[in-house]
């Protein structure tokens, strides 16, 4: 991957964006990650854009989908 004039490995690039959140965020959290409102996230995540998983009634988010939604990492070739 290309970024900054550097190439970089998709590893590094996981740990770099989003680096001050934790790897499960909360809806909350990936509405300030995404910049969108709560009820935009909570509408991605019922139509099943972002992966997810729910404990309870609580949406749990790994960082890691987010950022296969956003297209910085290829979910198919993640280990390159």
């Amino acid at each position: 991957m290309y970024q900054g004039g550097i190439y970089t490995k998709k590893s590094e690039t996981y740990t770099s964006v989003f680096k001050n959140y934790p790897d499960v965020v909360t809806v909350e959290q990936m509405s300030e990650m995404l910049g969108i409102s709560t009820k935009t996230a909570y509408k991605l995540l019922k139509e099943n854009k972002i992966k997810h998983f729910m404990i309870g009634r609580i949406y749990k988010i790994p960082k890691y989908y987010i950022l296969t939604y956003l297209e910085i990492l290829d979910q198919n070739n993640s280990n390159k």
